[in-house]
């Protein structure tokens, strides 16, 4: 068999880069975009309207003149409780200091802040954990009311608390709904503006993700489930055969589960994904440190590059292309972890399950795999897909030759940037099957993407649009019978 040629930037995993203040220019967004950026989330919790807008302008700009497919990600609040208007910006807490959570909207000081939530005293009891800032300061609830007394029992980072720092309590505690009427405002704009996909934030249960899809309507797109509080994990299973693909959201899961346990977390969920043909992510500081330093830790990088052998289809960069003072450098460093990892530490992957095999597709999907496994020296998979189902059923499989997905629908192009090993590609609608080959054909050898002569696998659907995934070719490139 071929040795492969990797997706862009020498790698198959994917990065998604948050883009924030750091990378509100063009010429930030095309420099992520060099630097190997597939997908560009944009959250919702911070900004206008119009800086959305913006940022989706700016990639789809950014991504013409490029030539490459990047996908845009709206991540939706949830009921994320967040802390009102630092006086100063932000602050320092130390252990042992008293810290009060207001519910009357005043600036905040060293002495305390007010939440977004001002039901949060009703919810609390006496004991209860809060952590602020992704855990940057730990807070025990010493007394409860219209504001919650609290005390600081750890202080990380120096306890850096801003502006809109995140208020973490246990989720079993909170009256707010799954989907809060911002996120339902959100997401109306999100479509309007026309992204690829969205993330839903702080999810509980698979019911939350399908009250998400059915007020998408007619306009759906693929729905990200981000797993960070204890809920989830416990309906993980669940919640991952119904959403589109899965966020392991590590910063707001280490509010209710010990951070010791949040590795082996992290490895459940991503077998899950496996072995339902599920496409993952691993977010939270990931780089964290290249906020403020041009290189990461060395802790740093064996946490990324474990994540991508642990199998997960991207990793995310928040903070660091967000707000960090070296954006471009945390994305290009992201990316060659990730590079490196597949290429050198393929014999240290976990053997993680196969996705199950229980429709028709599916077995399509692993058989065209493993006629890539044989001694035809196959170069690549190609398949053609109109909602991206199929190029997601093939990547699941993990193929060692890359895989180009054609489709004619422009967002499910875009959508797949974000799915382990797979090349989208946007292409014209065909008539029949000897259209769809021809099609393939061309496009192949015309990008330079194949050779002529070379072999490769061809996975769709006869009669071309009107059935599931149903067929697969073995073909060789610039075979007379389909050209003209």
């Amino acid at each position: 068999m071929s040795s492969p040629d990797l997706t862009s930037h020498g790698r198959r995993a994917k990065l998604v880069c948050t883009l924030g203040p750091a990378t509100a220019t063009p010429e930030a967004v095309r420099a992520l975009i060099d630097a190997g950026m597939d997908v560009a989330r944009v959250n919702f919790s911070h900004g206008t309207d119009d800086d959305h807008a913006r940022a989706v302008r700016l990639v789809r700009e950014a991504t013409a003149e490029a030539g490459r497919v990047v996908a845009t990600l709206a991540d939706l609040s949830g009921p994320k409780i967040r802390l009102g208007e630092i006086r100063a910006g932000h602050l320092h807490l130390e252990p042992g200091a008293r810290f009060l959570l207001r519910a009357d909207g005043r600036p905040g000081d060293a002495t305390g802040a007010s939440t977004t939530y001002p039901g949060l005293g009703a919810d609390l009891r006496p004991g209860d954990r809060v952590l602020l800032a992704d855990g940057a300061v730990e807070l025990i609830v010493r007394e409860v009311g219209a504001d919650v007394v609290t005390e600081v029992v750890k202080s990380l980072r120096k306890g850096r608390v801003g502006t809109r720092s995140g208020v973490n309590v246990p989720s079993e505690r909170l009256s707010l709904p799954a989907i809060t009427d911002k996120d339902r405002a959100d997401l109306v704009r999100a479509l309007d503006l026309g992204f690829d996909t969205v993330a839903q934030s702080f999810v509980r249960s698979a019911d939350d993700v399908r009250e998400l899809r059915a007020l998408m309507g007619r306009r759906r797109v693929p729905i990200v489930a981000k797993l960070e509080n204890r809920s989830a994990v416990e309906n993980a299973e669940a919640i991952i055969r119904t959403a589109d693909a899965i966020m392991v959201a590590r910063g707001d899961l280490g509010v209710e589960i010990e951070l010791e346990e949040i590795p082996i977390v992290q490895k459940e969920i991503i077998s899950l994904c496996r072995r339902t043909g599920t496409p993952s992510v691993v977010a939270t500081q990931m780089l964290e440190s290249m906020v403020t330093s041009p290189k990461p830790t060395r802790a740093e990088v064996s946490d990324a590059a474990n994540a991508i052998l642990d199998g997960a289809d991207a990793v995310l960069l928040s903070a660091e292309t967000a707000v960090g003072e070296f954006p471009v450098e945390a994305a290009a460093a992201a990316a060659k972890i990730a590079g490196i990892a597949e290429q050198r530490g393929r014999r240290f992957r976990l053997r993680l399950p196969k996705a199950e095999t229980g429709t028709t597709a599916q077995a399509i999907a692993r058989a065209g795999v493993e006629v890539t496994e044989t001694d035809l020296d196959v170069s690549a998979i190609a398949c053609f897909t109109r909602t991206g189902r199929t190029a997601m059923l093939v990547a699941a499989e993990r193929p060692e030759v890359p895989v180009y997905a054609f489709s004619p629908e422009e967002r499910v192009a875009r959508g797949l940037a974000g799915v382990w090993g797979l090349t989208p590609c946007l292409s014209d609608a065909p008539d029949d099957v000897d259209g769809l080959i021809a099609m393939i054909d061309k496009r192949l050898v015309a990008d330079g993407l194949v050779e002529e002569g070379r072999t490769i696998v061809l996975v769709g659907a006869a009669p071309v649009g009107r059935a599931h995934t149903n067929l697969l070719k073995v073909h060789v490139l610039g075979s007379p019978a389909y050209r003209s």
